[in-house]
């Protein structure tokens, strides 16, 4: 095997010394300019692919971190608006790495500006140093959601003064970059706004005021003040509350007449005000044993006189009795005579208080209404028409239900709603026919970004392979195949018979003479040759006959 390379290249290095000077060159060219274009091509196919590392970055974080990219010896490119390109396979690394060295600072200092204190400062410089130090904590802390890119914060904090007609409350405006097609709810809203509300003293949430990059004001639902009066929760409740009935619906329904085949619309009037009322109620007295003691107070006062004195104090209360002149036949207890009030002998006296109170019948009733009461129901269904087959079995029009499915399906929706007339709900129910909804169009396979960079990558390749295919087979190979062909003797003895026809004789020593004896120079123009040998045969025709015998009989 290595003996017959080493013939071939033998032969055509012979080959290649036998070219003439012009096709040497021309041939080297080639080679070297196929050489060359391979390894350019495979250069540019190993070139690295660049993806973007950071983008709008402020002109001293790009200078920080296209310094920090040269120390660590990263190639990488810059574009316009701050974008620095690194490798694709090195984006995630240079990220973490220069996130650990705190680059970039994305333009917003925060309370690092405290750290090293300036001897002099005012108090007013104090002050605006703390209030961009809140700032730029407050523009990192939102940075960390993950739909936005960057943020501002600014902060209009007023001057305190001792007076109560002269304070001012703090206000804020908050400016959010959001990544391209990302958005923010309004949840993450209004953690935007009490993030910023509970950082500043005073701040309500009322004053806080956040604007996206394209200037959409992200507050205005949530300021307490929109449709009919309702904050945002309000208006989220009433939407859950419709999509529950609208599911509750269509679940209902579905089974009867067919996925995709009815479509509900609910809307819903609730009561989102807060009753409390407090009632006491007395029930008419029962009677005493029904009732219940509550408390009870007895007195009683027995007074005996006996023989102790009585009356009036003076001068004849002091006298000595006088004899007793009653009769003897007189009653027990009647009057003995005035002397006896006097003495007081024999007198007695009681009396006896009672007390009772008993426990009221009292009721008392605190009543809290709860928020978000449906005070009205208003329902919409519209049911597709049935597609109703012909006796051949093939599918035909869409007919319309019957009156008694309708009237089932009534029922159901009634049900599935919780209807009630008195509260004043209504609902209405179709039956029609749907038009054909388009088909959604996929998004193509051209727009994908992972397939315009495999179509990208398949495309380098396919042109690389394509140019050195066409190098090796359609250049290189039929100029080396021409170098190996061996010379064909009839194409030697035309180019001597026709420099001799031309010429007049040949030598021995391989040159062609005319008849002048001078060498005769080859002419590479066809018709120059055969106008030249035509004046030859004219000047010389014994010759030329003498030639013509010569190749008739070699033929």
């Amino acid at each position: 095997m290595a003996l017959q390379f080493q013939e071939s290249f033998n032969a055509l290095a012979h080959r290649f010394n036998e070219l003439p000077a012009a096709k040497k060159a021309t041939l080297a060219a080639a080679v070297a300019a196929s050489i060359a274009l391979i390894v350019g091509l495979l250069l540019w196919s190993g070139a690295p692919d660049y993806k973007v590392l950071f983008s709008n970055l402020s002109e001293r974080d790009a200078g920080t971190v296209s310094t920090t990219l040269q120390q660590m010896n990263v190639p990488y490119k810059t574009e316009a608006n701050g974008t620095l390109l690194v490798p694709a396979g090195q984006v995630y690394d240079l990220r973490f790495k220069l996130a650990a060295q705190g680059i970039p600072k994305g333009g917003a200092v925060g309370f690092e500006l405290m750290d090293s204190p300036k001897l002099g400062m005012t108090q007013f410089q104090e002050q605006l140093a703390f209030q961009r130090g809140l700032e730029g904590e407050l523009s990192r802390t939102i940075q960390s959601l993950s739909p936005v890119e960057s943020a501002r914060v600014h902060l209009a904090i007023p001057k305190p003064s001792v007076f109560i007609r002269d304070k001012q409350s703090p206000s804020a405006s908050v400016l959010v970059n959001l990544y391209p097609g990302r958005a923010l709810d309004p949840g993450q809203v209004q953690s935007i706004i009490h993030i910023v509300s509970s950082s500043v003293p005073e701040l309500s949430p009322n004053s806080v005021t956040v604007v996206d990059q394209a200037g959409n004001l992200l507050t205005a639902k949530n300021d307490g003040q929109s449709l009919r009066g309702l904050n945002a929760s309000q208006l989220e409740y009433t939407k859950e509350m419709e999509s529950y009935y609208v599911q509750r619906i269509e679940a209902i329904v579905a089974p009867i007449v067919g996925t995709g085949n009815v479509k509900a619309e609910v809307r819903a009037d609730l009561d989102f005000s807060l009753d409390e009322a407090t009632s006491e109620t007395y029930k008419p007295n029962p009677t005493q044993d029904a009732q219940s003691i509550r408390s009870q107070q007895s007195v009683e006062d027995l007074n005996n006189a006996g023989n102790q004195a009585q009356g009036v104090p003076g001068a004849l209360t002091n006298q000595p009795p006088g004899p007793a002149t009653a009769p003897l036949n007189a009653p027990p207890g009647a009057n003995a005579g005035p002397n006896v009030g006097a003495a007081g002998q024999g007198g007695n006296s009681s009396r006896k208080e009672s007390t009772v109170n008993f426990e009221l019948d009292k009721t008392i009733r605190h009543v809290k209404e709860a928020q978000g009461r449906i005070k009205r129901l208003s329902v919409a269904v519209v049911v597709n028409h049935r597609m109703v087959k012909d006796p051949a079995g093939k599918a035909g029009k869409p007919a319309p239900l019957a009156a008694r499915e309708m009237e089932q399906i009534n029922g159901l929706v009634k049900e599935a709603m919780g209807y009630s007339q008195p509260r004043g709900d209504t609902i209405n129910v179709v039956n029609a026919a749907f038009t054909e909804a388009k088909e959604e169009i996929d998004i193509p396979l051209w727009k994908d970004p992972d397939n315009v960079s495999l179509a990208k990558d398949l495309l380098k390749n396919l042109i690389i392979f394509g140019l050195a295919f066409y190098l090796v087979f359609g250049v290189l190979r039929p100029m080396l195949r021409d170098l190996m062909k061996p010379p064909e003797p009839a194409e030697e003895e035309e180019k001597l018979g026709g420099a001799g026809a031309v010429a007049g004789e040949l030598g021995d020593d391989g040159v062609l003479y005319g008849p002048d004896g001078k060498p005769v120079p080859l002419v590479d123009t066809y018709a120059e040759i055969l106008a030249k040998v035509r004046e030859f045969a004219k000047i010389n025709p014994k010759l030329t006959a003498e030639i013509a015998k010569e190749w008739m009989a070699k033929e």
